[in-house]
C-alpha cells in the first residue's frame, strides 16, 4: 500500500503546475467575451488571426467562432511550455525564430509573483508583465501585417492568460514553497488523483480541462448568476486580494501523513475558486474594452 502511495504520489507531484487548469481560463476568457461590444469583439478576433496558432486554436475549438478561438487562445502560455519551437530561459539555449513569433522563450516566471511577509516582491514577474502586454497593446498600431500585428497578436493570448493567473491565490504566492507546488496533499474527492500538490488542486478545481463549448458557456453563465460585478481597480489590487487569500488556501495539518481535504475546506476553496474566475473575468473584459475600444477610435478616424 504505501508503494502504490508512493508512486501515485510522485506521479502527482511530477505533473507540471499551470494556474487554473484549462476550463478555468476557458471560463475567465468567456465572462470576458460576454462584457465586450462587438466591434471589440470584432477587433480582437482580427488580431488573433495573426497569430501563428491560430488556425491550431481552430481546430481544437473544433469552430471558428469568435468566443471559441478567444477561449482557446487563453490557454497558450500553458500549451508552449512543452512545445519544442520555444525554449526556457533559465535552461536552454534560444531556439531558431518561429515565423510570426516576435520571440520564442516560454517565460515560465510571467506566471507568478512571490511576495514576502511585508508585501514586497521577491520573485516572478506577473503583475509587472500584466501592466506591460496592457501598454503594448494599447500603443498606437499600424495595419496587418507588419511587425506591430504579430506583437499585438502574441501579446493579446497572454494578456488573457495572465489576468486569469493573478487572481489564483498560488500564483500570488509565500516565497519559499513555489506557490504550493512544494506541498503535498491528499485529496478523498478526487479519485482520479487522490495525491497532488497543494498548486495543482487549486488548479483543477474550475472543472474538468476538456470543458468547452456549450458547456463551458453554460458553467460561465451560472457563475455569472452566482456572483456580484468587482470593483475593476488595478493591477495591484488583483494581486493583493490573491495574496490576502493564501491564509485560506492552505489546509490544516493535522497530524497525519499528508494534510487531508476535508469537506469545509473544499467547499470553501471551490467557492473562492468560483468567484475569483468571475471577477477575472469582469475585469479582463472591462480592460480589453477599454484598450481595444482606444484602438477601434484611432483606426477609423
Amino acid at each position: 500500500m504505501r508503494q502504490i502511495f508512493s508512486a501515485l504520489l510522485f506521479f502527482s507531484l511530477a505533473l507540471p503546475a499551470y494556474a487554473w487548469n484549462a476550463a478555468g481560463h476557458r471560463l475567465v476568457a468567456v465572462i470576458a467575451w460576454q462584457q465586450l461590444s462587438p466591434a471589440t469583439r470584432d477587433a480582437i478576433s482580427a488580431a488573433l488571426a495573426h497569430h501563428p496558432d491560430h488556425e491550431r486554436w481552430v481546430e481544437k475549438a473544433r469552430s471558428r467562432e469568435g468566443i471559441a478561438v478567444f477561449a482557446e487562445a487563453s490557454t497558450w502560455p500553458d500549451d508552449i511550455r512543452n512545445d519544442p519551437r520555444l525554449y526556457d530561459e533559465d535552461r536552454e539555449p534560444p531556439t531558431p525564430a518561429v515565423p510570426g513569433l516576435p520571440e520564442t522563450a516560454r517565460h515560465k516566471r510571467w506566471h507568478y509573483v512571490d511576495l514576502d511577509a511585508t508585501g514586497k516582491v521577491r520573485d516572478g514577474e506577473l503583475d509587472r508583465q500584466i501592466e506591460r502586454l496592457s501598454q503594448l497593446l494599447q500603443a498606437k498600431g499600424s495595419s496587418p501585417g507588419t511587425r506591430k500585428s504579430e506583437q499585438i497578436a502574441y501579446a493579446l493570448p497572454w494578456l488573457l492568460h495572465l489576468v486569469a493567473d493573478i487572481h489564483q491565490p498560488l500564483h500570488v504566492g509565500q516565497h519559499g514553497d513555489e506557490g504550493g507546488n512544494k506541498v503535498e496533499i491528499e485529496n478523498p474527492f478526487n479519485k482520479r488523483l487522490p495525491f497532488s500538490s497543494l498548486h495543482l488542486y487549486w488548479d483543477d478545481l474550475p472543472g474538468p480541462p476538456w470543458l468547452r463549448g456549450n458547456r463551458l458557456e453554460k458553467n460561465a453563465g451560472r457563475l455569472l448568476d452566482s456572483y456580484p460585478k468587482p470593483v475593476q481597480g488595478n493591477v495591484a489590487l488583483w494581486r493583493d486580494e490573491s495574496h490576502q487569500l493564501l491564509a485560506a488556501a492552505y489546509p490544516k495539518v493535522s497530524g497525519s501523513l499528508l494534510p487531508i481535504i476535508s469537506e469545509d475546506f473544499q467547499d470553501n476553496a471551490r467557492q473562492i475558486a468560483n468567484r475569483r474566475i468571475v471577477e477575472a473575468g469582469y475585469r479582463l473584459g472591462h480592460l480589453l474594452e477599454s484598450i481595444f475600444r482606444e484602438r477601434v477610435s484611432r483606426e477609423t478616424q
